[in-house]
C-alpha cells in the first residue's frame, strides 16, 4: 500500500468496512455564499472514534467489544494488569476503567489519562480528566473510545485521609497495537498439497495481525546498489516473508558499521548506483522510497528499520559544531579523570618501543608485562589527587580564616572534646565537604576555611592558638582522606584488572578479534574518547567524547555516562569505538539542537517504513525513547514497534514496553540450551493460548453500552476482562548479531529450530544467513562480500522449507489459529496449532539437533489425536556434507545442504474405549534436525455447539423462585445429603476434594480461575478430561429433585441436552472447555434471575451488594430436617454454613432476626422474611421465642435477647414491607397452651387458640413486666450437658427505676455472646465464657426502639394497646409505652456512659476502682456480684443500641465511643469482641484446646477476642449516624462514607474469592482464618447489606 501520508493512511483504514461519520454540523441560515467559509481542522484518529459512538447506530452492527480494566482500591492497576496489550481499531471499541465505589481511590476522585478522550491531538504531556461518579451504591466506570493505536498512561488522582493533600495512584499503561496493511497472498496449500502459486502475491490488501509478522533480517551494505535489490525483494517474498527488517540505511561512518550512522539525515550514498550525486535534496530519502514502494506492492514486503537514537558515528561532521551533543569533561565533569586515563593509555601504547615493550601480545607473560608497565606508567598522573582533600591547601585555608578572624561558628552537632576520628565522621555527615566524591578537578575536594576554623575553634575550646588549631585540622583532614586514599586505590586496581582482561580477549584469547600489534593508532585497549579536531587545536576537554558502548548487568534505568557512575573510569564500558554516546540531558530544553536533530531523523523515518526496530533499546533513556517515539506516531499512527531488551528485569521490561509503547519485545530461540528449555520458550512466547482455552467463551458478558460521550445510541456490547498482558514477542530463530547454529548447536538444527518458530503465535523473525545456512556470523564493519541471491534454488539451504512454514505461520494468524499444544519428549518437540472456532489445525514434529553428529531417530512415543483425522503435507531433514562454506571472496555462500524431502506419513485410525483417534509414529529414519506436518480435523464435529451450549438459558431458568436457586446455585454438602435423604453430597474432584457447594457456585469457584486464565492443567480439568461423570452429576442432581422442586425441571433437562451433545460429539481434551461453556452461561443466568428478583437496592446496586444479596438464597432453602412447620418441610434460614447446615442446629431464633432485616428486607424477600416472623411469633412462651427453634418440635427458650430481635424485625418489616402494617393483624397459632406448659407439636393443646402479631408484640412486654421465672423443660444433661443445674434456671425482671430489663445469672448466657465451658481438665465446664447478666447494652437499645416504635403507632391508632400494666411501689397501674420510653431515655446515659473526665464521675454511676477505659459505653449494667468488672468491658455490643436506638445516646459521647471502637475493636472482618487492652483478651478461637488454661480451653474465649463479622454493620450504621450529625460528615458526608467503606475493603475481596461466596462467622486475631468458624455465616452477610441500603438511601437522598 503506497506510503503517501498518515491522512491518507488513515482514510485508507477507514475504508475497510467502517464509514466514520464526518460529524458535520447543519449550517446556520443564510447562503453559504454570504460568509467566507473557514477550513475546517482534519479531523484526528480520536475524533473519528468519537464520531463512530455519536453516529446513529446502523442496522447490522455487530456488538462493540469493551475492554474492561478493573482497578485496584488504591486506584492503581493490579499488579498483573500494570501493563495491557489491547488489538487494533480495525472497528472502534471502549476501554473501560472500572473502579468499585467506596474505595479510597473513588473519594473526590478524578480519573486522568493522556489518552484523548476528548478528541483532539495527542500529546504525552496533554492529561485529560473525569470527575468520579459520588454514588456510592454504584460501581465506577470510565469509557475510553478506541479507534488508533498508540500508548498512553492513566492514572486515579483522590483525597487522602490528610486534609488537603490529594494522591496520585499508580500508573497504568495501555497499548494499542497499530494496523499493518500488507497484500494478500495465494494460499500455500490446495487440496491438502503445496502449491505452485502458494504464497504468491496478490492486488488486494489485509490487515495483518503482529501475531502473523514474519521478519526476515538483511544488510543493505551487503546487497549492492538499489538497483540490484529486486532479486533479493524476490527471494524474500518467495520465502515466505512479509516485512523486511532492515540495519540503519543512513550514511555510515569511518567504521563501515551500519549502526555507526554519520548522517542521521542522509542514506548511505553507496546504496545507489551515482553514489553521493543520486542523493538528491532530500539526502536519498524519494529514491529509497521508490524502493520500499515496490517491495511493499509488487513483493508483499514491509519494512522495518533499525533506529540508532544512543550515538552517532565518531566522525559525524556536525560534532564539531555541536560538541555539547556528547558527554565531555566540559559538560560533564566527572569525566575528566577517565579522559586522563584514557589519554595515558594512547600515550602509553605510542612509545611502547621506544620504553623497551614489545608491541606484540603472544602470551599472558606479555599481557602481565605490559600491564606492569602501565601501572607504573599510571602512577605519575597522581590519580589520588581527584579524590581527596589537599593538606596543605586545608591548613592553609584554615589559619588564614583565624588569622584573618573569618571564622564561620559552628552551627552543627556538639564538637567539644570529641575525637578525631569522631569529628572526621561529623564533618563528613555534615555537608560541608566541597565537591566529595565528584571526581571534577583534582584537589576538587575541599571544605571552605571559614567552616573549618568555626569546627576546630568550637571542638578544640582550650587552644587558642591559630598554628595548633590549624594543625587540628590537618589531623582531622588525614582522617576524612583515609577511605578516599582507599577509593582511589580500589577504582584504580579495577580499572587496571579491566584493561588488563580486555587486553587478552582483544590480542590473544582464541575466540577474540586478534587486532596485531600495538600502536598509537590501536593503543593497549579501545579508547573510551572521541578526539575531535579540525586542524586546529581545540579544547581537549570540550572535544574529547565519550564512546558509546554497554556494561554487563548494568541497570537499565541508570545513565552509566552520568554521575555517580563511574564506569569510564573504572573501564567498565566494552566501547563500541566508532560511536560517540549523546547527551540528551533532560529534554528538549536541555540541548536543543540535538533533540530536533534525532527528531528530524526519526519522523523522516516513520514517513518512510511501516516499524522501527529500536536500537539498543535498554539503554535509550526513557524520555528520550518516549519524546522521539511520540514524535514518529504523529507521522505515523500506525507505527510498528519493536525492541531487543538485556535489562534481565521482567518487570523493567514491562517499564520499557509499557512507556516505550514497544508493540514486540525481540525474543530468540538461539538463548536455549537443550529441548527442555526450547519448548519453555515456545510455551511462553508462541503458543498463544492452550488448546480448549475457555476465556473468550466463558468471561465475557453482554451487556449495553451508553453512549461514551454521553451523546448517540446505546449499543450492545461484549465485556472482556482483562487480565493484563505479557510483552508481545517477536520471536527469532536467530537474530543478525548472533552466532549461528553451527557454533551453538549444529547446523541442522536450523531446520528444526526454524520450523518450530513458524509455529509460535507470535510475531517471527529470521535473517537470510540462517536460511541460506551460514556457517559463521558475519561481522556488519569487516564483512565486504555480496549475498548471493539463492532464491529457492539447491543453494538455498532450508528455504523451500521456510517457504511453505513462513506462509502458513501468516495464514494460521490471519485464521485465528490462537490455540496451541507444546510437548516436549528427549529430543522431539510437538507443536499443534489450531483454530478454536473449526477445530482445524497443523501439527508440527520435530527432532531438534541440540548435539552434532547423531544422525539416530532418537525416542517419542506414538502421537494420539483424539477425534482428529490428520494428513500428512510436508516433511524434510537437511544433509550437509560439509561443515566449511565455499571461500569465495567476493559472495557470501552457506554450507552445502540439501533439503531431503520426506516420502508421504500414513496416519493410521484407531478405536478404543474413549472413542476414535488418529496416532502419528515417526518414521524409522528421522534423524536429527527433520520435521513433518500434517493438517487436522476434528472428527464429527459439531459447528454448532458453542452456540447450542448458550442458547435457551433464559427460558429454562426464568421461572426458578428464590428457593429453587438455592438448589441451582448453592446448597453444602449436610443440606444436599439431607435434601435428597443422603443419595446425594457435592461432587468430589479427585485431586482437589469436595466442592464446597453441590450447585453452579461451587463449580465456579475453581472455573473462575480455570476460565481466566486458561489453567488447563487444574485438577478439575484432568478430571473432567479422564470422564463425564461430572456432567452427569450436574443434571442428575436436579433431575432427582423435580418431585419436590417442580421447576427444576427445565433446568434440569437444559443441562441434560447440552452435556449428552458434548459427550456425543467432543474429544476428551475439549470436555473442559465446554462444561465451563454451560455452567458459566447457566451461572450468568441463574444469578441474573435471581438479582432480578431482588429490590431495586440490590439490582440496581454494585457487585458487592449483589454478591452479599446472593447470601440470602444461599442461606434459605429447604431441606427435610429443619423446617417453619412442624408438620411439613419448608424453607428455612440456616445461621451459617456448613456447622448450621440441617437439624436442630440450622435455625435459631436470634440469628434469624439478626439476619432477617438485611437478608430479606433489603433484598425485597418479605415471603420469607413473613413466613419466619409468624413461626417464630407462633412459639411465644413465657414471653420468649426459642433460641433453636428444632423446626418447632422441640425448640429451646434459654436466650433473653431473641425475643427483643424479633421486635425489631417486625418493626422493620411494618416500615419497609408493601401494607406492612397488615402484618400486626395477622392471625397467629400458637404452638404452646397459655399457661406455658410443654406440650408435643401434635397434642390436641398444641395449636388450639390464637393471637394477631400486635397481640404477641404486647404478650412480649407484659410478660417481662410481670417477671419471667421459669426453669426450662428437660432441664437436665439431656438438653444440655455442659450447663450446670442452676443455668437451666431463667429469671427476667424489669427495674422500674430504670426502665431497664434484668436477666440472667452466672450459670447461664442468654444474649448472643453464648459460649458455655466445657473442659473438665480447666475446670470451667459449665462456667459461662460472657455471662453478660444484668442488662446488656444491645437489650436496653432495643427495648427502647420498639418502645418508640410502639408509642407512634399507638398514638396514631395503629396499634391496639396504649401500654403494659406494671406494679410500681406496691401499685398497679398502667404505664404508656411512652412513659417507659421516657424512663429509659433519662437512665441510660447515667447508667451506662464512662466518662473520659474522671472528674465527671458523679455525674454517672461509676466505680472508678474497676474503670479499664475510659469514654466507652458499658457492654451491661448491673453484672452479677463478684463480676461488676464486667459492666466496663469494652465491646462491640454497644454501636447495636446506637442504631435502633441513637436518641439514647449524648451525640458526641456516642461519637467519641464509635471512634475509639473503630481504633481499638474494629478488625479487617468484623469487630474484635473484646478490647485488647483487657486482661480477659485471647483472640485465637480453637475449640479443641484441651488445655488446663480456663481463659481457653475448649474455646471459652469464643467471644473474648476473636473477631466477628456481624457487629461490623452495626458499628457502620451507628457511625455512620452520628459522624453525619456531629462528626466531618456533617460538612462533607463523603468523607464519613469514604472511611465507611474503607472499612468494608476485605469483605470486598473476601466473598469476590472465597470459595463459599460469604462472609465468615470469625476470624481469629486481624482477620487470620479460624478453621472452627463457618466458612459463611448469615448475620455477617447481612449487616454489612443493611450498612449499604443505609448508604443507597443516603445516596438516592442527596441525589
Amino acid at each position: 500500500m503506497p506510503k503517501t501520508s498518515s491522512k491518507a493512511s488513515r482514510a485508507a483504514k477507514s475504508s475497510l468496512g467502517v464509514k466514520i461519520p464526518n460529524g458535520k454540523r447543519a449550517s446556520p441560515s443564510g447562503s453559504a455564499s454570504q460568509s467566507p467559509v473557514t477550513p475546517k481542522t482534519p479531523k484526528t484518529p480520536a475524533d473519528e472514534g468519537i464520531d463512530f459512538f455519536e453516529a446513529a447506530f446502523k442496522q447490522g452492527e455487530k456488538p462493540i467489544r469493551v475492554h474492561e480494566l478493573q482497578l485496584d482500591p488504591d486506584g492503581g492497576p493490579n499488579k498483573d494488569r500494570a501493563y495491557v496489550r489491547l488489538p487494533p481499531a480495525y472497528v472502534p471499541y471502549i476501554v473501560r476503567v472500572s473502579l468499585e465505589a467506596g474505595t479510597p481511590a473513588s473519594k473526590n476522585g478524578l480519573f486522568k489519562t493522556n489518552f484523548p478522550l476528548d478528541g483532539g491531538q495527542f500529546s504525552r504531556d496533554k492529561v485529560v480528566e473525569r470527575k468520579l461518579p459520588t454514588d456510592l451504591s454504584k460501581s465506577i466506570q470510565i469509557d475510553l473510545p478506541i479507534s488508533h493505536a498508540g500508548a498512553f498512561v492513566y492514572w486515579v488522582e483522590y483525597d487522602s485521609d490528610t486534609p488537603g493533600s490529594r494522591v496520585k495512584g499508580r500508573e497504568g499503561y495501555f497499548n494499542i497495537d497499530p494496523i499493518l496493511r500488507v497484500k494478500s497472498r495465494v494460499p500455500i496449500l490446495a487440496d491438502g498439497s503445496i502449491s505452485e502459486k502458494g504464497g504468491s502475491v496478490q492486488s488486494d490488501y489485509v490487515n495483518l495481525p503482529l501475531d502473523g509478522i514474519s521478519i526476515l533480517t538483511i544488510v543493505s551494505k551487503w546487497m549492492g546498489p538499489t538497483t540490484a535489490w529486486r532479486e533479493y525483494l524476490a527471494e524474500t517474498s518467495a520465502r515466505g516473508y512479509n516485512m523486511l527488517h532492515w540495519t540503519p540505511l543512513q550514511e555510515r561512518g569511518e567504521s563501515d558499521s551500519p549502526y555507526s550512522i554519520r548522517n542521521q539525515l542522509v542514506y548511505e550514498p553507496s546504496m545507489f548506483s551515482g553514489g553521493k550525486k543520486d542523493l538528491g535534496k532530500d539526502g536519498g530519502k524519494a529514491k529509497l522510497e521508490d524502493m520500499l514502494k515496490i517491495a511493499r506492492e509488487e513483493y508483499g514486503l514491509l519494512s522495518l528499520i533499525d533506529v540508532v537514537l544512543n550515538h552517532t558515528a565518531n566522525d559525524s561532521p556536525w560534532l564539531l559544531e555541536h560538541p555539547e551533543a556528547g558527554y565531555s569533561p566540559s559538560n560533564t565533569p566527572h569525566l575528566a579523570p577517565a579522559l586522563e586515563l584514557d589519554d595515558a593509555i594512547v600515550r602509553f601504547s605510542a612509545t611502547l618501543s621506544a620504553s623497551g615493550f614489545s608491541t606484540s601480545v603472544n602470551s599472558q607473560q606479555d599481557v602481565e608485562t605490559l600491564i606492569s608497565g602501565f601501572q607504573d606508567s599510571l602512577k605519575e598522573l597522581n590519580m589520588w589527587q581527584y579524590y581527596v582533600l589537599d593538606v596543605v591547601r586545608e591548613r592553609a585555608s584554615v589559619k588564614e580564616a583565624l588569622e584573618k578572624a573569618n571564622v564561620k561558628a559552628w552551627a552543627g552537632p556538639e564538637v567539644a572534646h570529641k575525637t578525631i576520628a569522631e569529628l572526621a565522621d561529623i564533618v563528613r555527615a555534615s555537608g560541608h565537604v566541597q565537591g566529595l566524591r565528584r571526581l571534577e578537578k583534582k584537589f576538587g575536594t575541599h571544605i571552605d576555611g571559614p567552616v573549618a576554623a568555626g569546627l576546630v575553634k568550637a571542638a578544640f575550646v582550650d587552644v587558642q592558638d591559630s598554628d595548633a588549631l590549624s594543625d587540628a585540622w590537618v589531623r582531622i583532614v588525614d582522617v576524612l582522606n583515609i577511605p578516599l586514599y582507599e577509593e582511589w586505590k580500589t577504582d584504580t586496581q579495577v580499572a587496571v584488572d579491566n584493561i588488563k582482561n580486555r587486553l587478552v580477549y582483544t590480542r590473544l584469547d582464541e575466540h577474540g578479534p586478534k587486532m596485531g600489534a600495538i600502536s598509537e593508532k590501536s593503543p593497549l585497549v579501545e579508547t573510551y574518547f572521541t578526539r575531535l579536531t579540525n586542524g586546529t587545536k581545540s579544547d581537549p576537554r570540550k572535544y574529547s567524547l565519550a564512546n558509546n558502548g554497554w556494561i554487563w548487568n548494568a541497570d537499565p534505568l541508570a545513565n552509566f555516562a552520568l554521575p555517580p557512575s563511574k564506569a569510564y573510569l573504572r573501564r567498565e564500558v566494552i566501547v563500541w569505538g566508532d560511536c560517540v554516546k549523546l547527551r540528551y540531558g533532560d529534554g528538549p530544553s536541555s540541548n536543543p539542537w540535538l533533540w530536533e536533530h534525532m527528531t528530524k531523523y526519526v519522523t523522516s523515518l516513520a514517513g518512510s517504513f511501516e516499524g522501527f526496530r529500536i536500537d539498543n533499546c535498554h539503554s535509550t533513556p526513557l524520555h528520550v525513547g518516549v519524546t522521539l517515539l511520540d514524535a514518529a506516531r504523529v507521522v505515523n499512527p500506525d507505527l510498528y514497534v519493536c525492541a531487543e531488551l538485556f535489562t534481565g528485569s521482567e518487570e523493567t521490561d514491562t517499564l520499557f514496553v509499557s512507556r516505550l509503547g514497544l508493540n514486540s519485545l525481540i525474543r530468540e530461540a538461539g538463548n536455549a540450551w537443550d529441548p527442555k528449555e526450547l519448548s519453555r520458550l515456545l510455551y511462553r512466547h508462541g503458543l498463544g493460548k492452550p488448546i480448549g482455552s475457555m476465556d473468550s467463551a466463558c468471561v465475557t458478558s453482554k451487556e449495553e453500552l451508553p453512549p461514551p460521550t454521553g451523546k448517540g445510541p446505546t449499543r450492545d456490547c461484549i465485556v472482556i476482562p482483562h487480565n493484563g498482558s505479557a510483552p508481545h514477542a517477536l520471536f527469532f530463530d536467530l537474530t543478525h548479531d548472533n552466532e549461528t547454529y553451527l557454533f551453538k548447536r549444529s547446523a541442522e538444527d536450523a531446520l528444526s529450530t526454524g520450523a518450530l518458530i513458524t509455529f509460535s503465535y507470535s510475531a517471527i523473525g529470521s535473517v537470510k544467513g540462517f536460511d541460506d545456512l551460514y556457517p559463521k556470523l558475519l561481522n556488519l564493519v569487516g564483512e565486504k562480500r555480496k549475498y548471493e541471491a539463492t532464491g529457492l534454488g539447491v543453494r538455498s539451504g532450508i528455504a523451500r522449507a521456510k517457504r511453505l512454514l513462513n506462509a502458513l505461520h501468516t495464514e494460521m494468524a490471519l485464521g485465528g489459529f490462537e490455540e496451541g499444544h507444546v510437548h516436549q519428549e528427549n529430543d522431539y518437540i510437538v507443536l499443534h496449532r489450531v483454530q478454536p472456532a473449526t477445530q482445524k489445525g497443523y501439527i508440527l514434529v520435530v527432532h531438534t539437533a541440540f548435539s552434532k553428529g547423531s544422525k539416530d531417530r532418537g525416542c517419542i512415543s506414538p502421537i494420539k489425536l483424539r477425534r482428529t483425522k490428520a494428513r500428512f503435507i510436508y516433511g524434510a531433514s537437511v544433509d550437509i556434507t560439509s561443515y566449511e562454506a565455499e571461500d569465495d571472496p567476493k559472495v557470501l555462500h552457506g554450507l552445502p545442504g540439501a533439503l531431503v524431502e520426506m516420502a508421504a506419513v500414513v496416519v493410521p485410525q484407531g478405536l478404543d474405549h474413549e472413542g476414535p483417534f488418529a496416532e502419528i509414529v515417526v518414521p524409522e529414519y528421522f534423524p536429527p534436525g527433520s520435521f513433518m506436518l500434517f493438517e487436522t480435523h476434528m472428527q464429527g464435529l459439531d459447528a454448532d455447539l458453542d452456540a447450542f451450549c448458550v442458547s435457551g438459558a433464559e427460558a429454562a431458568f426464568s421461572d426458578l423462585n428464590l428457593v429453587d436457586l438455592n438448589v441451582v446455585l448453592y446448597r453444602a454438602d449436610g443440606e444436599e445429603r439431607d435434601a435428597t435423604k443422603g443419595e446425594i453430597g457435592t461432587y468430589v474432584v479427585p485431586g482437589l476434594g469436595n466442592l464446597v457447594y453441590s450447585g453452579l457456585e461451587g463449580w465456579m469457584s475453581p472455573l473462575r480461575h480455570i476460565m481466566r486464565y486458561n489453567d488447563l492443567g487444574h485438577s478439575l480439568c484432568a478430571h473432567l478430561r479422564e470422564g463425564s461423570w461430572a456432567l452427569d452429576y450436574v443434571h442428575s442432581r436436579l433431575s432427582r429433585q423435580v418431585e419436590t422442586f417442580p421447576n427444576l425441571e427445565k433446568p434440569a433437562e437444559w443441562f441434560k441436552q447440552r452435556f449428552e451433545r458434548i459427550k456425543t460429539s467432543v474429544p476428551p481434551f475439549l470436555r473442559p472447555k465446554y462444561f465451563a461453556i454451560v455452567i458459566s452461561e447457566a451461572y450468568k443466568v441463574a444469578r441474573r434471575v435471581a438479582i432480578e428478583q431482588c429490590s431495586e437496592f440490590v439490582s440496581s446496586g454494585h457487585t458487592f451488594t449483589q454478591d452479599l444479596a446472593l447470601c440470602s438464597i444461599q442461606m434459605h432453602g429447604l431441606v427435610q430436617s429443619a423446617s417453619l412447620d412442624p408438620g411439613k418441610a419448608t424453607p428455612s434460614l440456616a445461621a451459617g454454613l456448613p456447622h448450621f447446615a440441617t437439624g436442630w442446629a440450622r435455625c435459631w431464633g436470634r440469628d434469624v432476626f439478626i439476619s432477617l432485616r438485611g437478608l430479606f428486607l433489603t433484598t425485597g424477600n418479605f415471603v420469607g422474611a413473613r413466613a419466619h416472623i409468624l413461626a417464630f411469633a407462633s412459639t411465644l412462651k413465657h414471653g420468649l421465642i426459642p433460641n433453636l427453634l428444632d423446626s418447632i418440635q422441640n425448640p429451646r427458650y434459654n436466650s433473653r435477647d431473641s425475643p427483643w430481635w424479633m421486635l425489631q424485625n417486625i418493626q422493620d418489616y411494618v416500615v419497609s414491607a408493601p401494607e406492612g402494617l397488615a402484618l400486626l393483624a395477622e392471625p397467629v397459632k400458637r404452638r404452646f397452651p397459655k399457661d406455658d406448659s410443654w406440650v408435643a407439636w401434635n397434642d390436641p393443646q398444641a395449636y388450639a387458640f390464637s393471637s394477631t402479631i400486635a397481640e404477641i408484640i404486647q404478650e412480649v412486654l407484659q410478660r417481662h413486666v410481670d417477671g419471667i421465672s421459669f426453669r426450662e423443660y428437660n432441664a437436665g444433661p439431656n438438653l444440655d450437658m455442659q450447663m450446670k443445674d442452676e443455668g437451666f434456671n431463667i429469671d427476667v425482671r424489669v427495674d422500674w427505676e430504670t426502665g431497664m430489663i434484668f436477666g440472667g445469672n452466672q450459670y447461664n448466657c442468654g444474649t448472643w455472646m453464648d459460649k458455655m465451658g466445657e473442659s473438665t481438665k480447666a475446670g470451667t465446664k459449665g462456667v459461662p465464657g460472657t455471662p453478660r447478666d444484668g442488662a446488656p447494652v444491645e437489650i436496653t437499645g432495643l427495648l427502647k426502639s420498639t418502645l418508640r416504635w410502639l408509642s407512634q403507632l399507638s398514638k396514631t391508632g395503629k396499634f391496639p394497646f396504649k401500654g403494659v400494666n406494671a406494679e410500681i411501689d406496691g401499685k398497679k397501674r398502667l404505664v404508656t409505652y411512652q412513659e417507659w420510653s421516657d424512663l429509659l431515655q433519662i437512665s441510660f446515659e447515667k447508667c451506662y456512659y464512662v466518662p473520659l473526665d474522671p472528674a465527671d464521675d458523679y455525674k454517672y454511676n461509676v466505680n472508678p476502682s474497676i474503670v479499664n477505659r475510659r469514654g466507652i459505653y458499658k457492654d451491661v449494667y448491673g453484672s452479677g456480684p463478684g463480676r461488676e468488672w464486667s459492666d466496663y468491658q469494652f465491646r462491640a455490643n454497644f454501636p447495636i443500641a446506637m442504631t435502633v436506638a441513637p436518641e439514647l445516646f449524648d451525640e458526641q459521647h456516642a461519637l467519641g465511643a464509635l471512634k475509639l471502637a473503630d481504633q481499638v475493636l474494629r478488625s479487617p472482618l468484623g469487630m474484635k469482641t473484646l478490647d485488647p487492652g483487657d486482661l480477659q483478651y485471647r483472640p485465637f478461637y480453637d475449640n479443641s484446646n484441651d488445655s488446663t488454661d480456663p481463659a481457653i480451653a475448649k474455646g471459652l474465649n469464643y467471644h473474648n477476642g476473636p473477631e466477628w463479622g456481624w457487629p461490623l454493620g452495626y458499628f457502620l450504621r451507628a457511625y455512620l449516624h452520628f459522624d453525619m450529625r456531629v462528626g466531618v460528615g456533617k460538612e462533607d458526608p463523603t468523607q464519613t462514607l469514604h472511611h465507611l467503606s474503607h472499612c468494608l475493603l476485605t469483605q470486598r475481596h473476601y466473598i469476590k474469592t472465597d470459595p463459599w461466596a460469604g462472609l465468615p462467622e470469625l476470624t481469629n486475631k486481624d482477620g487470620a482464618y479460624c478453621s472452627d468458624s463457618c466458612n459463611t455465616q448469615a448475620w455477617s452477610a447481612s449487616t454489612i447489606l443493611d450498612f449499604l441500603e443505609s448508604v443507597h438511601k443516603l445516596s438516592k437522598t442527596s441525589a
